[in-house]
């Protein structure tokens, strides 16, 4: 059976990511330091999938402990979530996003060396795309005008996988650049739950709902968009991590060197018709306010997806509503929501 190490398993994306990868056949092996995740999510994984796992609760930037991993386990491929995330605060702390994103991946790049191993899924962003690029975003579309410093590692640490598998020519990457990850397992039991304020739209909207947060601050309403507001490419997270078992499929039979691939839905929906499929979901109004626009923010970002259908036979199924749906039910779990 084939063994993925997961980093940053427990975090959002990794724990979907987990149970997709269990669901298809793979073992896996979790890997995840807690700084925005929690250990509850285990059990959680656990209990959806009736597996157990081997997990570690190391940070890999910490070349040692990460290491440790390796010796005890026959690793075949990776998936590399682990790092810090939100836009908005890699403004404010870029250097914690650059030490931190950076040296993990320089960690994974020394032991996927030092221990044979050829197979290894990125996950990065569509933010690599900036302000040089009209959407719909190809793979092939400029990027490194990034608006902001998470966005700039990820770029970096696209360059430097380049630069690895030149200089490997027995490696096969995988770069997945995401759109917007939102949503929540069909079970309740995994969503996102960031530890602190939330950064991003739904899970601020939900704990709107669940009387957590006052009201939702909408980032500008003057765009040259539909209405206002900004429009991104939403994709459910459990349609993104089947696209990670679609990519390790792939790599099974594919050539050495790097491939690149956006996962999204290959459609833009605006911050107010979000708000209005939740509204449509719950039955009834909830608590917002115009506020100014948001340094960093690109006014519309969504993706082109042909590759991805046509090489890795991926394709999002699940709508807007499935996501609010599934956000709310996630929610509810955890908190009350009063539905009428």
């Amino acid at each position: 059976m084939t063994k993925v190490l997961v980093t940053g398993g427990l975090g959002y994306i990794g724990s979907h990511t987990v149970v997709e990868l269990s669901s298809a056949g793979y073992e896996v092996v979790i890997a995840d330091n807690l700084s925005n995740s929690k250990l509850s999510v285990l059990e959680r994984i656990s209990k959806i999938t009736n597996q157990t796992y081997e997990f570690y609760n190391v940070d890999c930037c910490d070349y040692s402990s990460t290491k440790e991993i390796f010796e005890k386990n026959k690793i075949d491929s990776i998936i590399h979530f682990a790092g810090l995330k939100s836009v908005s605060e890699s403004i404010q702390k870029p250097i914690d996003y650059y030490s931190n994103n950076i040296e993990s991946i320089i960690t994974i790049q020394r032991l996927i060396c030092e221990h044979n191993i050829s197979k290894l899924i990125f996950s990065s962003s569509a933010t690599v795309y900036g302000e040089l690029s009209d959407p719909p975003f190809t793979e092939d579309s400029p990027t490194g005008a990034c608006t902001n410093p998470y966005g700039w590692t990820k770029w970096m640490i696209e360059q430097m996988l380049r630069d690895f598998s030149n200089a490997n020519n027995d490696k096969k990457v995988v770069i997945l650049r995401y759109f917007n990850p939102v949503g929540a397992h069909d079970s309740g039991l995994i969503g996102e739950d960031p530890n602190g304020i939330p950064n991003n739209l739904f899970p601020y909207i939900t704990g709107v709902l669940s009387g957590k947060y006052e009201k939702l601050t909408i980032y500008g309403d003057d765009y040259d968009t539909i209405d206002g507001t900004c429009i991104r490419d939403y994709i459910h997270v459990c349609d993104l991590a089947q696209g990670h078992v679609k990519a390790l499929q792939y790599m099974q039979n594919s050539r050495a060197g790097v491939d690149v691939f956006n996962l999204g839905t290959g459609r833009g929906t605006s911050v107010k018709q979000v708000v209005d499929a939740f509204e449509k979901s719950l039955g009834h109004s909830f608590n917002y306010e115009i506020g100014p626009r948001r340094e960093g923010d690109l006014p519309v970002a969504y993706a082109n997806t042909l590759k991805a259908k046509e090489i890795l036979q991926f394709c999002a199924k699940r709508s807007i509503d499935d996501m609010c749906t599934s956000s709310i039910k996630w929610q509810t779990e955890i908190n009350e929501i009063t539905h009428d």
